[in-house]
């Protein structure tokens, strides 16, 4: 009898405040540190809560892309990727309520293997229906442009 993977699971996390800027998170066996820099206030010990955002886009958008590119037998290679993104910060300085604070994301992905632009093209687009963060920030509002290169 096979077993059935599950299909919904908890993910967790646990974080240590220490002061108003930093949060010492804890995630399986792992600790990394979210921190303000220190022109806000923070000791600059990590990442910003939005630039870790935007960083678990670039992870998942990597991880799921080679999942793709495994699925349909494409050689993605090494990717290089790079981010931008419009947030706007009225809602961080309580100016005001913003329903979309990530207004837009212009993420550059640079493949390093074999495949050509018609496959690169193909994995943009599974990885488009599958990425979670990708899905999380199109949901909210965020206007998310994708640019898939192949190895030059």
């Amino acid at each position: 009898m096979a077993i059935k993977p599950k299909t919904i699971v908890t993910l967790k996390a646990q974080a240590s405040c220490q002061s108003h800027s930093r949060s010492d998170v804890a995630i399986r066996d792992l600790t990394f540190t979210i921190d303000e820099p220190t022109e806000r206030g923070g000791t600059n010990a990590g990442p910003t809560p939005t630039d870790t955002a935007i960083s678990a886009l670039v992870g998942c958008t990597n991880v799921i892309g080679h999942k793709c590119a495994d699925k349909l037998g494409v050689d993605i290679g090494n990717l290089t990727i790079t981010v931008e993104c419009d947030f706007d910060r009225r809602g961080v300085t309580l100016a005001e309520e913003i329903d979309v604070p990530f207004t837009a994301i212009r993420l550059d992905v640079q493949t390093g293997g074999t495949a050509n632009q018609e496959q690169v093209n193909a994995v943009a687009a599974e990885v488009a229906k599958f990425c979670p963060l990708s899905k999380l920030f199109k949901q909210a509002g965020t206007r998310l442009d994708e640019t898939w290169h192949p190895a030059t």
